[in-house]
């Protein structure tokens, strides 16, 4: 699988961002499509900075684009005020985000992230970083109700309970390792679907996700922190799709 380099929304990015000559960020830098779209449309001497925490993303990312006005950087956009140190710019004229999880990582089963494909529960987007935990550590180790409390909290899983209850007499036998094993689980703990409607597992890997990347605790102080790093009259534009995102 291959990330995507179809950027979304691309008009209203654009008009969001409201480019002129200056410095700008893509802090979710995927496979660099929203990245390309800027620097085809920024005056000469611009720049435009790519931020990823997935390795992957950054080696695709710049095998798409070839642009001297364009920087990679492996890291956080939480860590945008720390990156723009870095290289010496103190303030920037805009900023991207795309929130949440990329197409690639979706569709890759040994990244573990969805319910689709059977691979190991691991769901970092940043899987050089060792000392993070993974899904498998969240799913076998965390006590009942914390997991309840993630399911309900990050997926809005109506059935957080009942499915954390599940877990918890599973992994009494043995650790519950793969993605096939979590999602079969909880397809037999969940009441009978209607046709048509989501995987019931779905909710529940959303929100494991959530809670082995810490997307959604720092946001509000992230994007104050970003407000800081701009020029006056400077943009942020934040693409989301969630609910608890938004």
């Amino acid at each position: 699988m291959e990330f995507s380099h179809i950027p979304v929304m691309p008009s209203e990015v654009l008009e969001g961002l409201s480019l002129t000559q200056g410095i700008y960020v893509d802090g979710t830098l995927g496979g660099g499509g929203h990245s390309k779209l800027i620097l085809d449309r920024l005056p000469c001497d611009s720049r435009l900075i790519g931020i990823d925490r997935d390795q992957n993303a950054i080696a695709a990312a710049t095998k798409h684009i070839a642009n001297d006005m364009f920087t990679p950087v492996h890291g956080n956009f939480h860590d945008i005020p720390q990156i723009l140190q870095n290289l010496n710019i103190p303030v920037v004229d805009g900023v991207l985000l795309d929130l949440g999880v990329s197409s690639h990582q979706l569709d890759t089963a040994e990244r573990g992230f969805s319910y689709r494909f059977d691979g190991p529960l691991d769901m970092r987007m940043d899987q050089s970083s060792a000392s993070s935990s993974t899904a498998y550590d969240i799913i076998n180790t965390y006590a009942e109700k914390d997991l309840a409390d993630i399911f309900f909290n990050y997926g809005e899983e109506r059935y957080s309970r009942r499915i954390a209850r599940a877990i918890c007499e599973t992994r009494k036998s043995s650790p519950i390792k793969t993605t096939a094993e979590l999602a079969g689980l909880i397809e037999r703990t969940s009441p009978k679907q209607k046709y048509g409607s989501p995987h019931p597992a779905m909710r529940t890997f959303m929100a494991v996700r959530i809670a082995v990347n810490n997307e959604l605790t720092p946001l509000g102080s992230v994007l104050a922190n970003i407000v800081n790093c701009l020029k006056p009259g400077g943009r942020i534009a934040v693409i989301t799709f969630h609910s608890l995102e938004d």
